[in-house]
Formats: C-alpha cells, structure tokens, sequence
C-alpha cells in the first residue's frame, strides 16, 4: 500500500545553509530573499530551469554568473550592462550566483536589493556549482511516496519484500541479513524518483537500524551484525511480494511464467516477482535466486524461453 505522491520544495535559506560549506558561499546582499521557495521539476514552465550559467532565453531559477559571464557583462557599456542585468528579474527568479570570486558589479547588487532576490557569491568554479546544486535539488525536490514492506540490498540490488501482514517478511528479511545482505529500511519504505526512470529508497529516521521480528521484538540490525549489514539507500529495481498459498493454490499457479510483471512506483514500472509461502520453502534462497535470474533478464538471457524454445526444437525434430 502505497502513501501519497508528495510534491517537495526547498527554501533559498535552506539551499544557501546545505551547500554554504562545500562551496564556500557568502551571502552578498538580500537577506529576505531566503525565504523564496524551489518546487519539483514539474512545476516548472517548459522553458524554465533550476539552475544554470545565466540564461535570457531559457532561464533559470537560480541564474549563475561565472567568469564568461561576467567577463562579458563588464565589456557592455554602462547602459546595456543595466539593461541586462534587469532582464535577469523574472518573477521565477529566486537567487543569483557570482562564481569564480568575481567581482559583482554594483547595479545588480542594487537590484537584488529591489527585488528581494538573494546574491550570493563563491571562489568555486560556475560549473562545479551547477553540478553541486543539480544534485543536491534533484535530491531534495524528488517525487516521493511511501510503501508497506522490507527494503534490502540482496546481492548488490535493492529489493523490496512486501505482502500481507503477518506473512513473514521480516523473518525472510532477518534470514536474508544473516546471509550477508543489508537491511535498508523495515515496514516504512521512503521512496523518491531521483531521475527520470530512477527510483531511490531509504529509511525514515526514526526506524534507521531497526527491524521488528514477532516473537522477539524490536532488533537494531547494526549492533547484532555490524556496520556492514545496513545500508543508507538504494536504487529499487526489484519487488519480492509473499503469497499465502495452500496447497491446492500450488496446482493453479503458472508455472512458466513467460511475460514478466511489473508495478507502476512514482510512475516508473518496476519488475514484480511473486513467491508463494508455505511450510518448507526456504524463502530466503528463492529471493537470492529472483535477484540472480532478474540480473540475468537485464542481460537478455532468460532461462523460461530458453527451456520453451529447447522443448519446442525437440518436439519439431521428433516430428
């Protein structure tokens, strides 16, 4: 079950007091601007950006003026230098970055002042900024929803278990960990799309470490099995569902399941594998052995068609 599709945003303050380390950023002029806000990608006009060396034509929300930039501005004669530097203001305007340590030239000081829009300036290099504040506002600004189950790294893939409750997923989850693999994030999933086809899960931070066993309670996965048995994050690329199957259910299940399923996450279709429980199944091997077979399809090899094709050559021979 899944939460509600959420639509993050940022304030400049924010964006200025996360990075002003990294990037050595001081704040020019305009305090109030700090309390302007960046939205999704959504939300954004077709012709609008986040963040990129300054731009009349597309522009950004967060206009960065390196040292072509300004080399360029202080060649204009005095009246064109004004007139550009106010086409700079758009109403979608939040921040203005001088790169590169250079100096500002004073009239945009004056408007920033007039707009409440906030300047700041860096000794870094303008394309390093670009690529720092892309990151850190992909991140932050991401679609984002929750899911019920146990996210884990099993064998180098994030997989999610989910199913009904009671079913047993942490126990798989336990048995899993204890064979090597790493716990993420148990019974709450945060799950945010990173990139177009990118899904990114991790923990609440309230539930960091911990995994809930019926029967024995509330474990932190971290001081039973070391640092290495939990993981920050993971990219999702597949889901494990449980099914509480009798034995009479076995005999209707497809055996040669040829197309693969698929469950629509943030609008990215992620592959689906279902494992049916029941007495004797060592659960924690068929998991593994999904993750290997799902590494396998990603390579074009798959193991079902094969057999179908294998079947199908001898039957036409034997014909």
């Amino acid at each position: 079950m899944s939460g509600q599709v959420a639509m993050r945003q940022v304030t400049v303050e924010k964006l200025f007091d996360a990075n002003r380390e990294r990037l050595q950023l001081t704040w020019l002029a305009n305090r109030q601007g700090g309390s302007r806000v960046l939205t999704g990608e959504n939300a954004l006009k077709p012709t609008m950006g986040q963040v990129g060396h300054m731009n009349f034509i597309h522009p950004f929300r967060i206009q960065i003026l390196g040292a072509a930039e300004v080399a360029f501005l202080r060649d204009l004669p005095e009246d064109e230098l004004q007139r550009l530097i106010n086409r700079l203001f758009t109403t979608e305007l939040v921040a203005i970055v001088v790169a590169n340590g250079e100096q500002v030239p004073p009239h945009l000081v004056a408007r920033c002042n007039m707009h409440h829009i906030a300047l700041f300036l860096s000794p870094q290099p303008s394309p390093h900024i670009v690529d720092v504040f892309r990151i850190y506002l992909s991140r932050v600004l991401a679609e984002s929803t929750t899911l019920h189950g146990v996210f884990l790294d099993v064998l180098e893939m994030g997989v999610l278990i989910t199913g009904a409750s009671a079913i047993g997923k942490s126990e798989l989850a336990l048995e899993l960990i204890s064979r090597g693999n790493g716990l993420i994030a148990d019974d709450i999933v945060e799950l945010s799309r990173i990139s177009p086809d990118t899904i990114e899960g991790r923990c609440p931070d309230v539930l960091r470490d911990f995994l809930e066993v019926r029967g024995i309670g509330i474990l932190n996965i971290r001081t039973i099995f070391g640092e290495t048995a939990v993981r920050p994050r993971k990219l999702l690329r597949l889901i494990v569902n449980l099914e509480d199957h009798s034995n009479e259910a076995f005999s209707d299940l497809d055996r040669l399941q040829v197309n693969a399923t698929y469950q629509e996450v943030l609008a990215i279709p992620i592959r689906k594998v279902t494992i049916p429980v029941a007495a004797g199944r060592n659960l924690a091997v068929l998991v593994e052995a999904a993750v290997r077979n799902f590494v396998l399809n990603q390579r074009g090899i798959d193991s079902t068609k094969e057999f179908i094709e294998r079947q199908q050559q001898l039957m036409e021979d034997g014909g």
